[in-house]
Order: structure tokens, then sequence, then C-alpha cells
């Protein structure tokens, strides 16, 4: 092989961006920018009181859990009654959130009527409304039927607020769903809620996820709509639990950033777990449509 031909076979090699440095000073920019609180909660949760506010950006050189065993022996259990809670509220929020827009999405996707496009158009307005702007005609329609201070009213509320978010989703993955598995299913005697459970939902796994984690997420960080349905005085969830610790003549701050840790690791685990199916549901929805 002479001299010429081995030129010729060698790939030109690709010139290298310019802007590459650039991005990645603005990557570590904006990295910096989320990570910083985060890694001062954590860190301040295991130092003394003292040394908070004497250095509170570096590492606790004589660790404690002092704060932790404040927080979770608390005399009227306000940890343990907000988690409980809020472990309770959002696991029935996220079922019913998935299941019904699931049931939904199904339908509307199906449907080729005026009245399921109408009503497609309506659910999917939704998403253009704040939750804050529904909160006084929800507390008034949970009132008239006795559900204002009960975690069933506040679950219905969850369930309302997050359908059309579930909607949207399940509806790109039904849409790439083969219509022939279900008249198959159908030649076959299975009824239309069969075939949804038997043949439909299990090829939403993807989709589940996303709706589930997302909702999880929502619900479990919510702080106006339990202050409000629930009240202060119910016991509320850990994000109220959390408003009730931080009083206006708070002096434990260990305390506080304690609080915030544990109440974020039920949700952290939950997102763990679900992790492969929510990115596959991402990028699922998508090319999904």
């Amino acid at each position: 092989m002479t001299l010429t031909d081995r030129i010729a076979r060698t790939p030109p090699r690709r010139p290298r961006s310019a802007t590459t440095p650039l991005r990645t000073l603005i990557a570590l920019a904006v990295t910096a920018v989320f990570i910083t609180p985060v890694y001062l909660v954590l860190v301040n949760t295991f130092k003394p009181g003292a040394d908070i506010f004497a250095h509170p950006g570096a590492f606790p050189s004589h660790p404690t859990l002092t704060h932790v065993r404040n927080v979770t022996d608390r005399p009227d259990d306000l940890f343990w009654t907000g988690l409980m809670n809020s472990v309770q509220v959002t696991a029935l929020s996220v079922i019913g959130s998935t299941l019904l827009s699931a049931l939904l999405a199904h339908y509307l996707a199906r449907t080729n009527t005026r009245v399921a496009r109408i009503l497609t158009l309506l659910i999917l307005a939704g998403l253009m409304i704040p939750t804050t702007v529904t909160l006084e005609p929800i507390t008034e329609v949970l009132g008239r039927v006795n559900l204002m201070g009960s975690v069933l009213g506040l679950v219905l509320a969850n369930i309302a607020a997050n359908l059309p978010f579930g909607v949207l989703l399940f509806m790109g993955f039904v849409r790439n769903i083969p219509l022939e598995l279900e008249e198959a299913a159908a030649l076959d005697g299975s009824g239309p809620l069969r075939t949804f459970w038997s043949i439909v939902f299990p090829l939403l796994r993807p989709a589940a996820a996303s709706v589930l984690i997302l909702t999880a997420v929502g619900v479990w960080n919510d702080f106006v709509t339990p202050l409000i349905v629930l009240g202060p005085a119910n016991g509320g969830t850990v994000t109220v639990g959390m408003y009730r610790e931080i009083s206006e003549h708070v002096s434990d701050y260990g305390a506080v950033f304690a609080f915030m840790v544990l109440a974020t690791i039920p949700i952290l685990i939950l997102f763990l777990f679900f992790q492969r199916y929510f990115v596959k549901g991402l990028l699922g929805g998508a090319t999904k449509g």
C-alpha cells in the first residue's frame, strides 16, 4: 500500500469545537447552582449548632446525630405523624391518578367522536390552569360534600389536579399500541375492561412509571393544598410539619435541616426504584403522539 492510499483511507479528523470548554464551564456553573443548597442542607444536618453559624459551608468536623434525634424524638410526633399522612395521601393519590388517567386516555384515544375530542380539549386545558387558582372552588366543593379536613378530600383534590398530565402522557402511548391486539382479544371473548388490564395496561408500564413518579413528587412536595384542605391542626403532611418546625422564633436550624433530609428520603427511594421505567417513559413520550 502506497503512502497515497494510506492518506486516502485515513478518516479525516473532526475539528474540535471551540465552544466545548465554554459549554463545560456553563454546565459546571448550572450544576453548582443546583447542588449548593443540597450540599448545605446535608452538611449542616450533622453539625453542632455552633458550627452551623460559624462555618455553614464546611464539612462537619465533629459529626453528630443530635438534630436527627431531636426531630424523630419530639413529644408531639410531628415528623412521624406528617410522614404517615404523606405516605397515605401520596399512595392513594398516585394510584387513583394513574389508573383513572390510563383508563380515560385509552377511551379518548380509541374513540373518534366529536364528544371525545371536546372532552380531550377540556381535560388538557387543565394543564394551563395553575393549581393555586383552583383551590378556592375545590375547597368550596369539598366543603359542600363535608370532605374538608379529611384525607379523602385531599386525595380527590390531588387526583383532579394531576389527571390532565396523566391523560396527555398515556394518550401518546395508547395511540402507538396496535389496535389489532385489542381486536384479537375481543374475538376471543374478552370484554373491554379485561382487554385493557390484560393487554393494554402492561404495555403502558413506562408511561405509568413516569406518571407515578411525577405525581408522587408533586403530591409529596405540595404545601398549599394540604395546608388548606387538612389544616395545620389536623396533623398535615411532612411539608406542613416542616412549616410548623420553622416557627417565627426558630433557633434550632440543625433540626430544620434534619427535617428536610428525613422528609426527602422516602420520595428519593421511590425515584431510584422506578428510575429505569421513568426514563423510558419520558423518552417514549417524546416520540409518541
